[in-house]
């Protein structure tokens, strides 16, 4: 009987632990009000991309699931790859939930890796989601002299850039310091599409990106592209008979390199806010962004503008960020090493 009884007193003391906290959630749900507020969704990239599509897409429809229904404003900011908007984000914008921004895949790993001139801890950013898990690739014209994976290891490709923490360069720059891949970068563009515009005039020859914003490009379109690689650690079912840049590992020590910058892949495009926001706004946002990703006009629209939806959430990104800096040290040593930051910039356009 003794046992029923603290059964019993056990029951009723989670129902009103379980009570209280959604009583909690609740309150804090009601806390936030947007309403009469302009967001600014800042976009880390130039005009064109599909950086720059996707953010513009939500932008329109994410709105209406934040409490308040305020006015949703996307603008693009480039520079240096992103790293300025994250820079500027973390220190010296506001942190009440009118700013967010869509940052490049890789800045979360950059101060782990010894990036230059980073000025924010990853650890502390807001992560709200990620419309989509797009798997990085590098590309060539088919004219040019680099025509496979192979081709790489004896003849130089040369690549269009933007800053550090982009996957334009890094990728690029870190396959050529680990593989022995002939790489020449061409750094500075501000986007993807100018980089686009770049390898149409030949300029460049090639790009490390995101698969989906390849496709995208006027070349690519019109068949004058090689995918020549994935870089990831698995293989994307859209890209059968593409070799997988993993395969190349030379020594354990190397895959598990690799694997960890391989991580930014998981990553996505992430939205972001700043560290110190309150808990109850950043709720909020992850809710908004959950619910427009389930949203049918979005869906309508996105399917329309043939963006791949397949969404990662914040707290998915912010486990991602926290198992990449549990990396033992001598890997994330050796992986900041050959990335290239104890060595020579990459030439400037």
């Amino acid at each position: 009987m003794r046992n029923y009884r603290l059964l019993a007193t056990a029951v009723v003391a989670c129902l009103a632990f379980c009570a209280s906290s959604l009583m909690t959630q609740v309150a804090n749900a009601q806390s936030v009000d947007l309403a009469g507020r302009q967001i600014r969704l800042l976009i880390g990239f130039g005009p064109g991309g599909n950086n720059d599509v996707w953010a513009r897409v939500i932008s329109k429809h994410m709105p209406k699931f934040l409490p308040g229904n305020p006015v949703m404003v996307p603008q693009n900011y480039p520079g240096a790859g992103g790293l300025k908007l994250i820079n500027e984000l973390y220190n010296t914008m506001p942190k009440d939930g009118t700013v967010i921004g869509l940052v490049s895949r890789g800045l979360a790993f950059e101060p782990l890796l010894g990036g230059a001139n980073t000025r924010f801890d990853a650890m502390k950013i807001n992560f709200i989601g990620s419309p989509d898990r797009d798997i990085t690739v590098c590309a060539a014209r088919k004219d040019a002299q680099v025509q496979t994976m192979q081709d790489l290891f004896s003849k130089t490709l040369v690549m269009g850039a933007s800053g550090s923490g982009a996957d334009t360069v890094v990728y690029p720059q870190f396959l050529s310091e680990l593989l022995g891949m002939k790489f020449k970068i061409i750094q500075g563009y501000p986007g993807s599409k100018e980089i686009s515009i770049a390898m149409e005039r030949n300029e460049v020859e090639g790009i490390c990106v995101a698969y989906e914003t390849v496709i995208r490009q006027p070349l690519a379109r019109e068949g004058k592209v090689n995918i020549l690689f994935q870089a990831a650690l698995q293989s994307d079912p859209r890209l059968k008979g593409i070799p997988i840049g993993t395969d190349l590992a030379k020594s354990d020590q190397d895959r598990a390199v690799l694997k960890l910058f391989f991580a930014r892949v998981a990553m996505g495009r992430p939205l972001v806010l700043p560290p110190d926001v309150d808990p109850a706004l950043v709720a909020a946002f992850r809710s908004a962004f959950a619910q427009t990703m389930k949203d049918p006009e979005f869906l309508a629209e996105a399917k329309q503008l043939d963006l791949r939806i397949d969404p990662i959430s914040g707290e998915e990104l912010t486990d991602v960020v926290r198992h990449a800096y549990s990396t033992p040290k001598d890997i994330v040593a050796k992986a900041s090493e050959i990335l290239g930051h104890m060595t020579a910039e990459p030439e400037k356009k």
